[in-house]
């Protein structure tokens, strides 16, 4: 993209349906958007507070709101005398949200959401890994409920999909990491409803899906810290694959069979 054409997306009116109630917010939804696109590029200033206002047509307080959150996002830093940059990828809270929500958005080949499912693997490993030290008969009866209840629900996605999440979570609290289960509900709940991330659901998938469940129970029901790690970080990828389907190359998802950590000492 030329610069002529940039300048022009920069100031562009954004098409909205209707007027948002929360000016603010959805000023800061459309700039974290232009920004994530490259219409903004890092280390240029964002227009200015003129601009902007005339553009969204808005207030210089609504602006002035959006920007501040834009700088809590870690998206620009204001500096007197060169206005508002943009800040490299790395400063970005991709935890946040509507950050997440737009590089998603704007990835073609799947694979910041690859990044997402590498890191649920790690952290869902690792609680299932001590899920199968700590649960107790109360879990166990709970998870193999889950994994019945899921085989009866397979005709139905929709439902097979809340019970799934149960399973999960189940095992997450039974681990007692709390910060790890709030790292990965943050995940899910941020891009678990997008359908890059769904995929196609239909009764073979949620069959094949369940029987990696029923792996890590048994693993977990075994006190096998080891079978139930690795058979969760198995079910997660295989799952993912399959939703996947063939945007670029999956090459992130690589890992060697047993990584170190859970090798036996």
């Amino acid at each position: 993209m030329n610069a002529p054409d940039r300048d022009l997306l920069a100031t562009a009116a954004p098409t909205w349906a209707r007027r948002p109630a929360n000016l603010a917010s959805a000023v800061t939804a459309e700039l974290v958007g232009r920004i994530v696109r490259g219409d903004h590029p890092v280390g240029t200033s964002l227009p200015p507070e003129p601009a902007l206002c005339e553009a969204f047509s808005v207030s210089r307080t609504v602006v002035r709101e959006a920007v501040k959150v834009l700088q809590e996002k870690g998206m620009v830093q204001v500096r007197q005398g060169t206005g508002t940059l943009v800040t490299p990828e790395a400063m970005w809270n991709t935890l946040d949200e509507v950050v997440l929500g737009a590089v998603v958005a704007a990835d073609e080949t799947a694979g910041v959401l690859d990044d997402v499912v590498v890191t649920r693997r790690l952290l869902e490993a690792d609680m299932a890994f001590v899920a199968a030290r700590t649960a107790d008969r109360e879990t166990v009866d709970a998870l193999r409920a889950l994994v019945d209840l899921m085989d009866s629900l397979v005709e139905d996605p929709i439902a097979y999909r809340e019970q799934d999440r149960l399973f999960h979570d189940r095992i997450m609290r039974a681990s007692g990491n709390r910060i790890a289960r709030g790292v990965v509900r943050a995940l899910e709940s941020q891009v678990g409803s997008t359908a890059r991330y769904t995929g196609r659901s239909d009764r073979d998938l949620c069959a094949a899906s369940n029987l990696g469940h029923r792996r890590v129970c048994d693993r977990i029901a075994a006190s096998d810290p080891l079978g139930a790690a690795e058979a969760m970080s198995t079910h997660i990828t295989e799952a993912w694959l399959v939703r996947r389907g063939g945007a670029g190359g999956p090459d992130r998802l690589e890992r060697p069979e047993r990584p170190g950590h859970l090798r036996p000492e």
